[in-house]
């Protein structure tokens, strides 16, 4: 009898501890402009290699089409952060409202603008795109700023040009396919699934720092996370331990090949083609940062370039001391 009531009361404990641990578990929601694009493939691979759990958190990922609609929900206070692009934060601020990014995922946009392949040599000239139709995910996203960033400095007006709202994956392939674009800016996977089709060649590529600088005049980090800049300040335990979730996962992508990293993300994410997903992460493997830190003047080349084409930001006075901190990611280095 007392064996058995020492049993039970063994297991009794075992279950009291499972159920506090589970109870301890902190939820959190974020949005991902677009889960399956490589540029925002950190969030999904913390999640997948437990990260986010180590850390005592319960994180649900949810998706969006683009990053604009992705940082409404958090302004709308549907989700506690957006994976999206850096340039929001400044973007936003400009209309007043105050977004901060805690974590930089990369140091380029790892976008590529693919053209028309049959009209690939003309159509890589941003000054050729006078009168022509141009894809982006969507109308305010990133590629969107960018597409317009590219556009001004090759001295064309917004006038000049029309921006289709085309998404990613297969609906991009099927406007650029139809002839419903000539141009149009996509990340991987997107990108290798388009150049395999024979449908278009790549007109500008910015997966690398060189690259990006040459194109558009300097530096452009570009997928972070996002919080809200009140819920940051008020819940920063939370956010220290998702962001040290996030920078335990680009060391661990630092020091692990292509191969390994598609190995374990989800095989939807493939969409049926292993070989293209790796040779997508190879190519763009400079766009990654190492740390999760701000690129020293970063900040201040992502303001020059947005004030070359957008009325929102151009004669406004943004605090770019407001629109990313890098107190999380100094001490989740310290760490991990």
């Amino acid at each position: 009898m007392r064996r058995l009531l020492a049993a039970f009361v063994l297991t009794a404990a075992t279950l009291a501890s499972l159920a506090t641990t589970a109870s301890a578990q902190t939820a959190i929601k974020i949005m991902v402009g677009g889960i399956d694009k490589q540029i925002y493939l950190p969030a999904k691979l913390a999640d997948q290699l437990g990260f986010f759990k180590e850390q005592g958190l319960d994180v649900e990922l949810f998706n969006s089409n683009s990053g604009s609609q992705a940082a409404t929900a958090l302004l709308a206070r549907e989700v506690q952060g957006v994976v999206g692009f850096y340039d929001h934060t400044i973007d936003l601020q400009s209309k007043g409202k105050f977004i901060t990014d805690v974590v930089q995922f990369s140091v380029a946009p790892g976008e590529t603008i693919l053209v028309k392949a049959a009209d690939a040599d003309k159509l890589k000239d941003p000054a050729n795109w006078k009168g022509q139709a141009l894809g982006v995910t969507g109308l305010g996203s990133a590629t969107d700023f960018l597409t317009r960033a590219l556009a001004a400095k090759a001295g064309l007006k917004t006038q000049d040009y029309t921006i289709v709202p085309v998404g990613a994956g297969d609906t991009f392939l099927a406007a650029m396919q139809q002839g419903k674009i000539v141009s149009g800016m996509t990340t991987e996977p997107t990108v290798q699934r388009a150049l395999k089709s024979g449908a278009a060649k790549v007109g500008i590529d910015l997966r690398t720092p060189e690259a990006t600088r040459a194109a558009l005049g300097g530096d452009y980090p570009a997928a972070c996370l996002y919080m809200d800049r009140a819920w940051m300040e008020a819940n920063k335990e939370t956010a220290q331990k998702v962001v040290n979730a996030l920078v335990k996962t680009l060391k661990w992508m630092n020091a692990h090949s292509p191969e390994e990293i598609a190995a374990k993300m989800p095989k939807d994410y493939y969409a049926g083609e292993l070989d293209l997903y790796v040779l997508g992460l190879k190519e763009g493997r400079a766009q990654y940062s190492a740390d999760g830190m701000m690129p020293e003047g970063a900040p201040e080349s992502v303001l020059k370039v947005l004030s070359s084409f957008s009325a929102n930001v151009q004669g406004k006075t943004i605090d770019l001391s407001k629109t990313y901190t890098t107190e999380f990611v100094v001490k989740a280095n310290a760490t991990h």
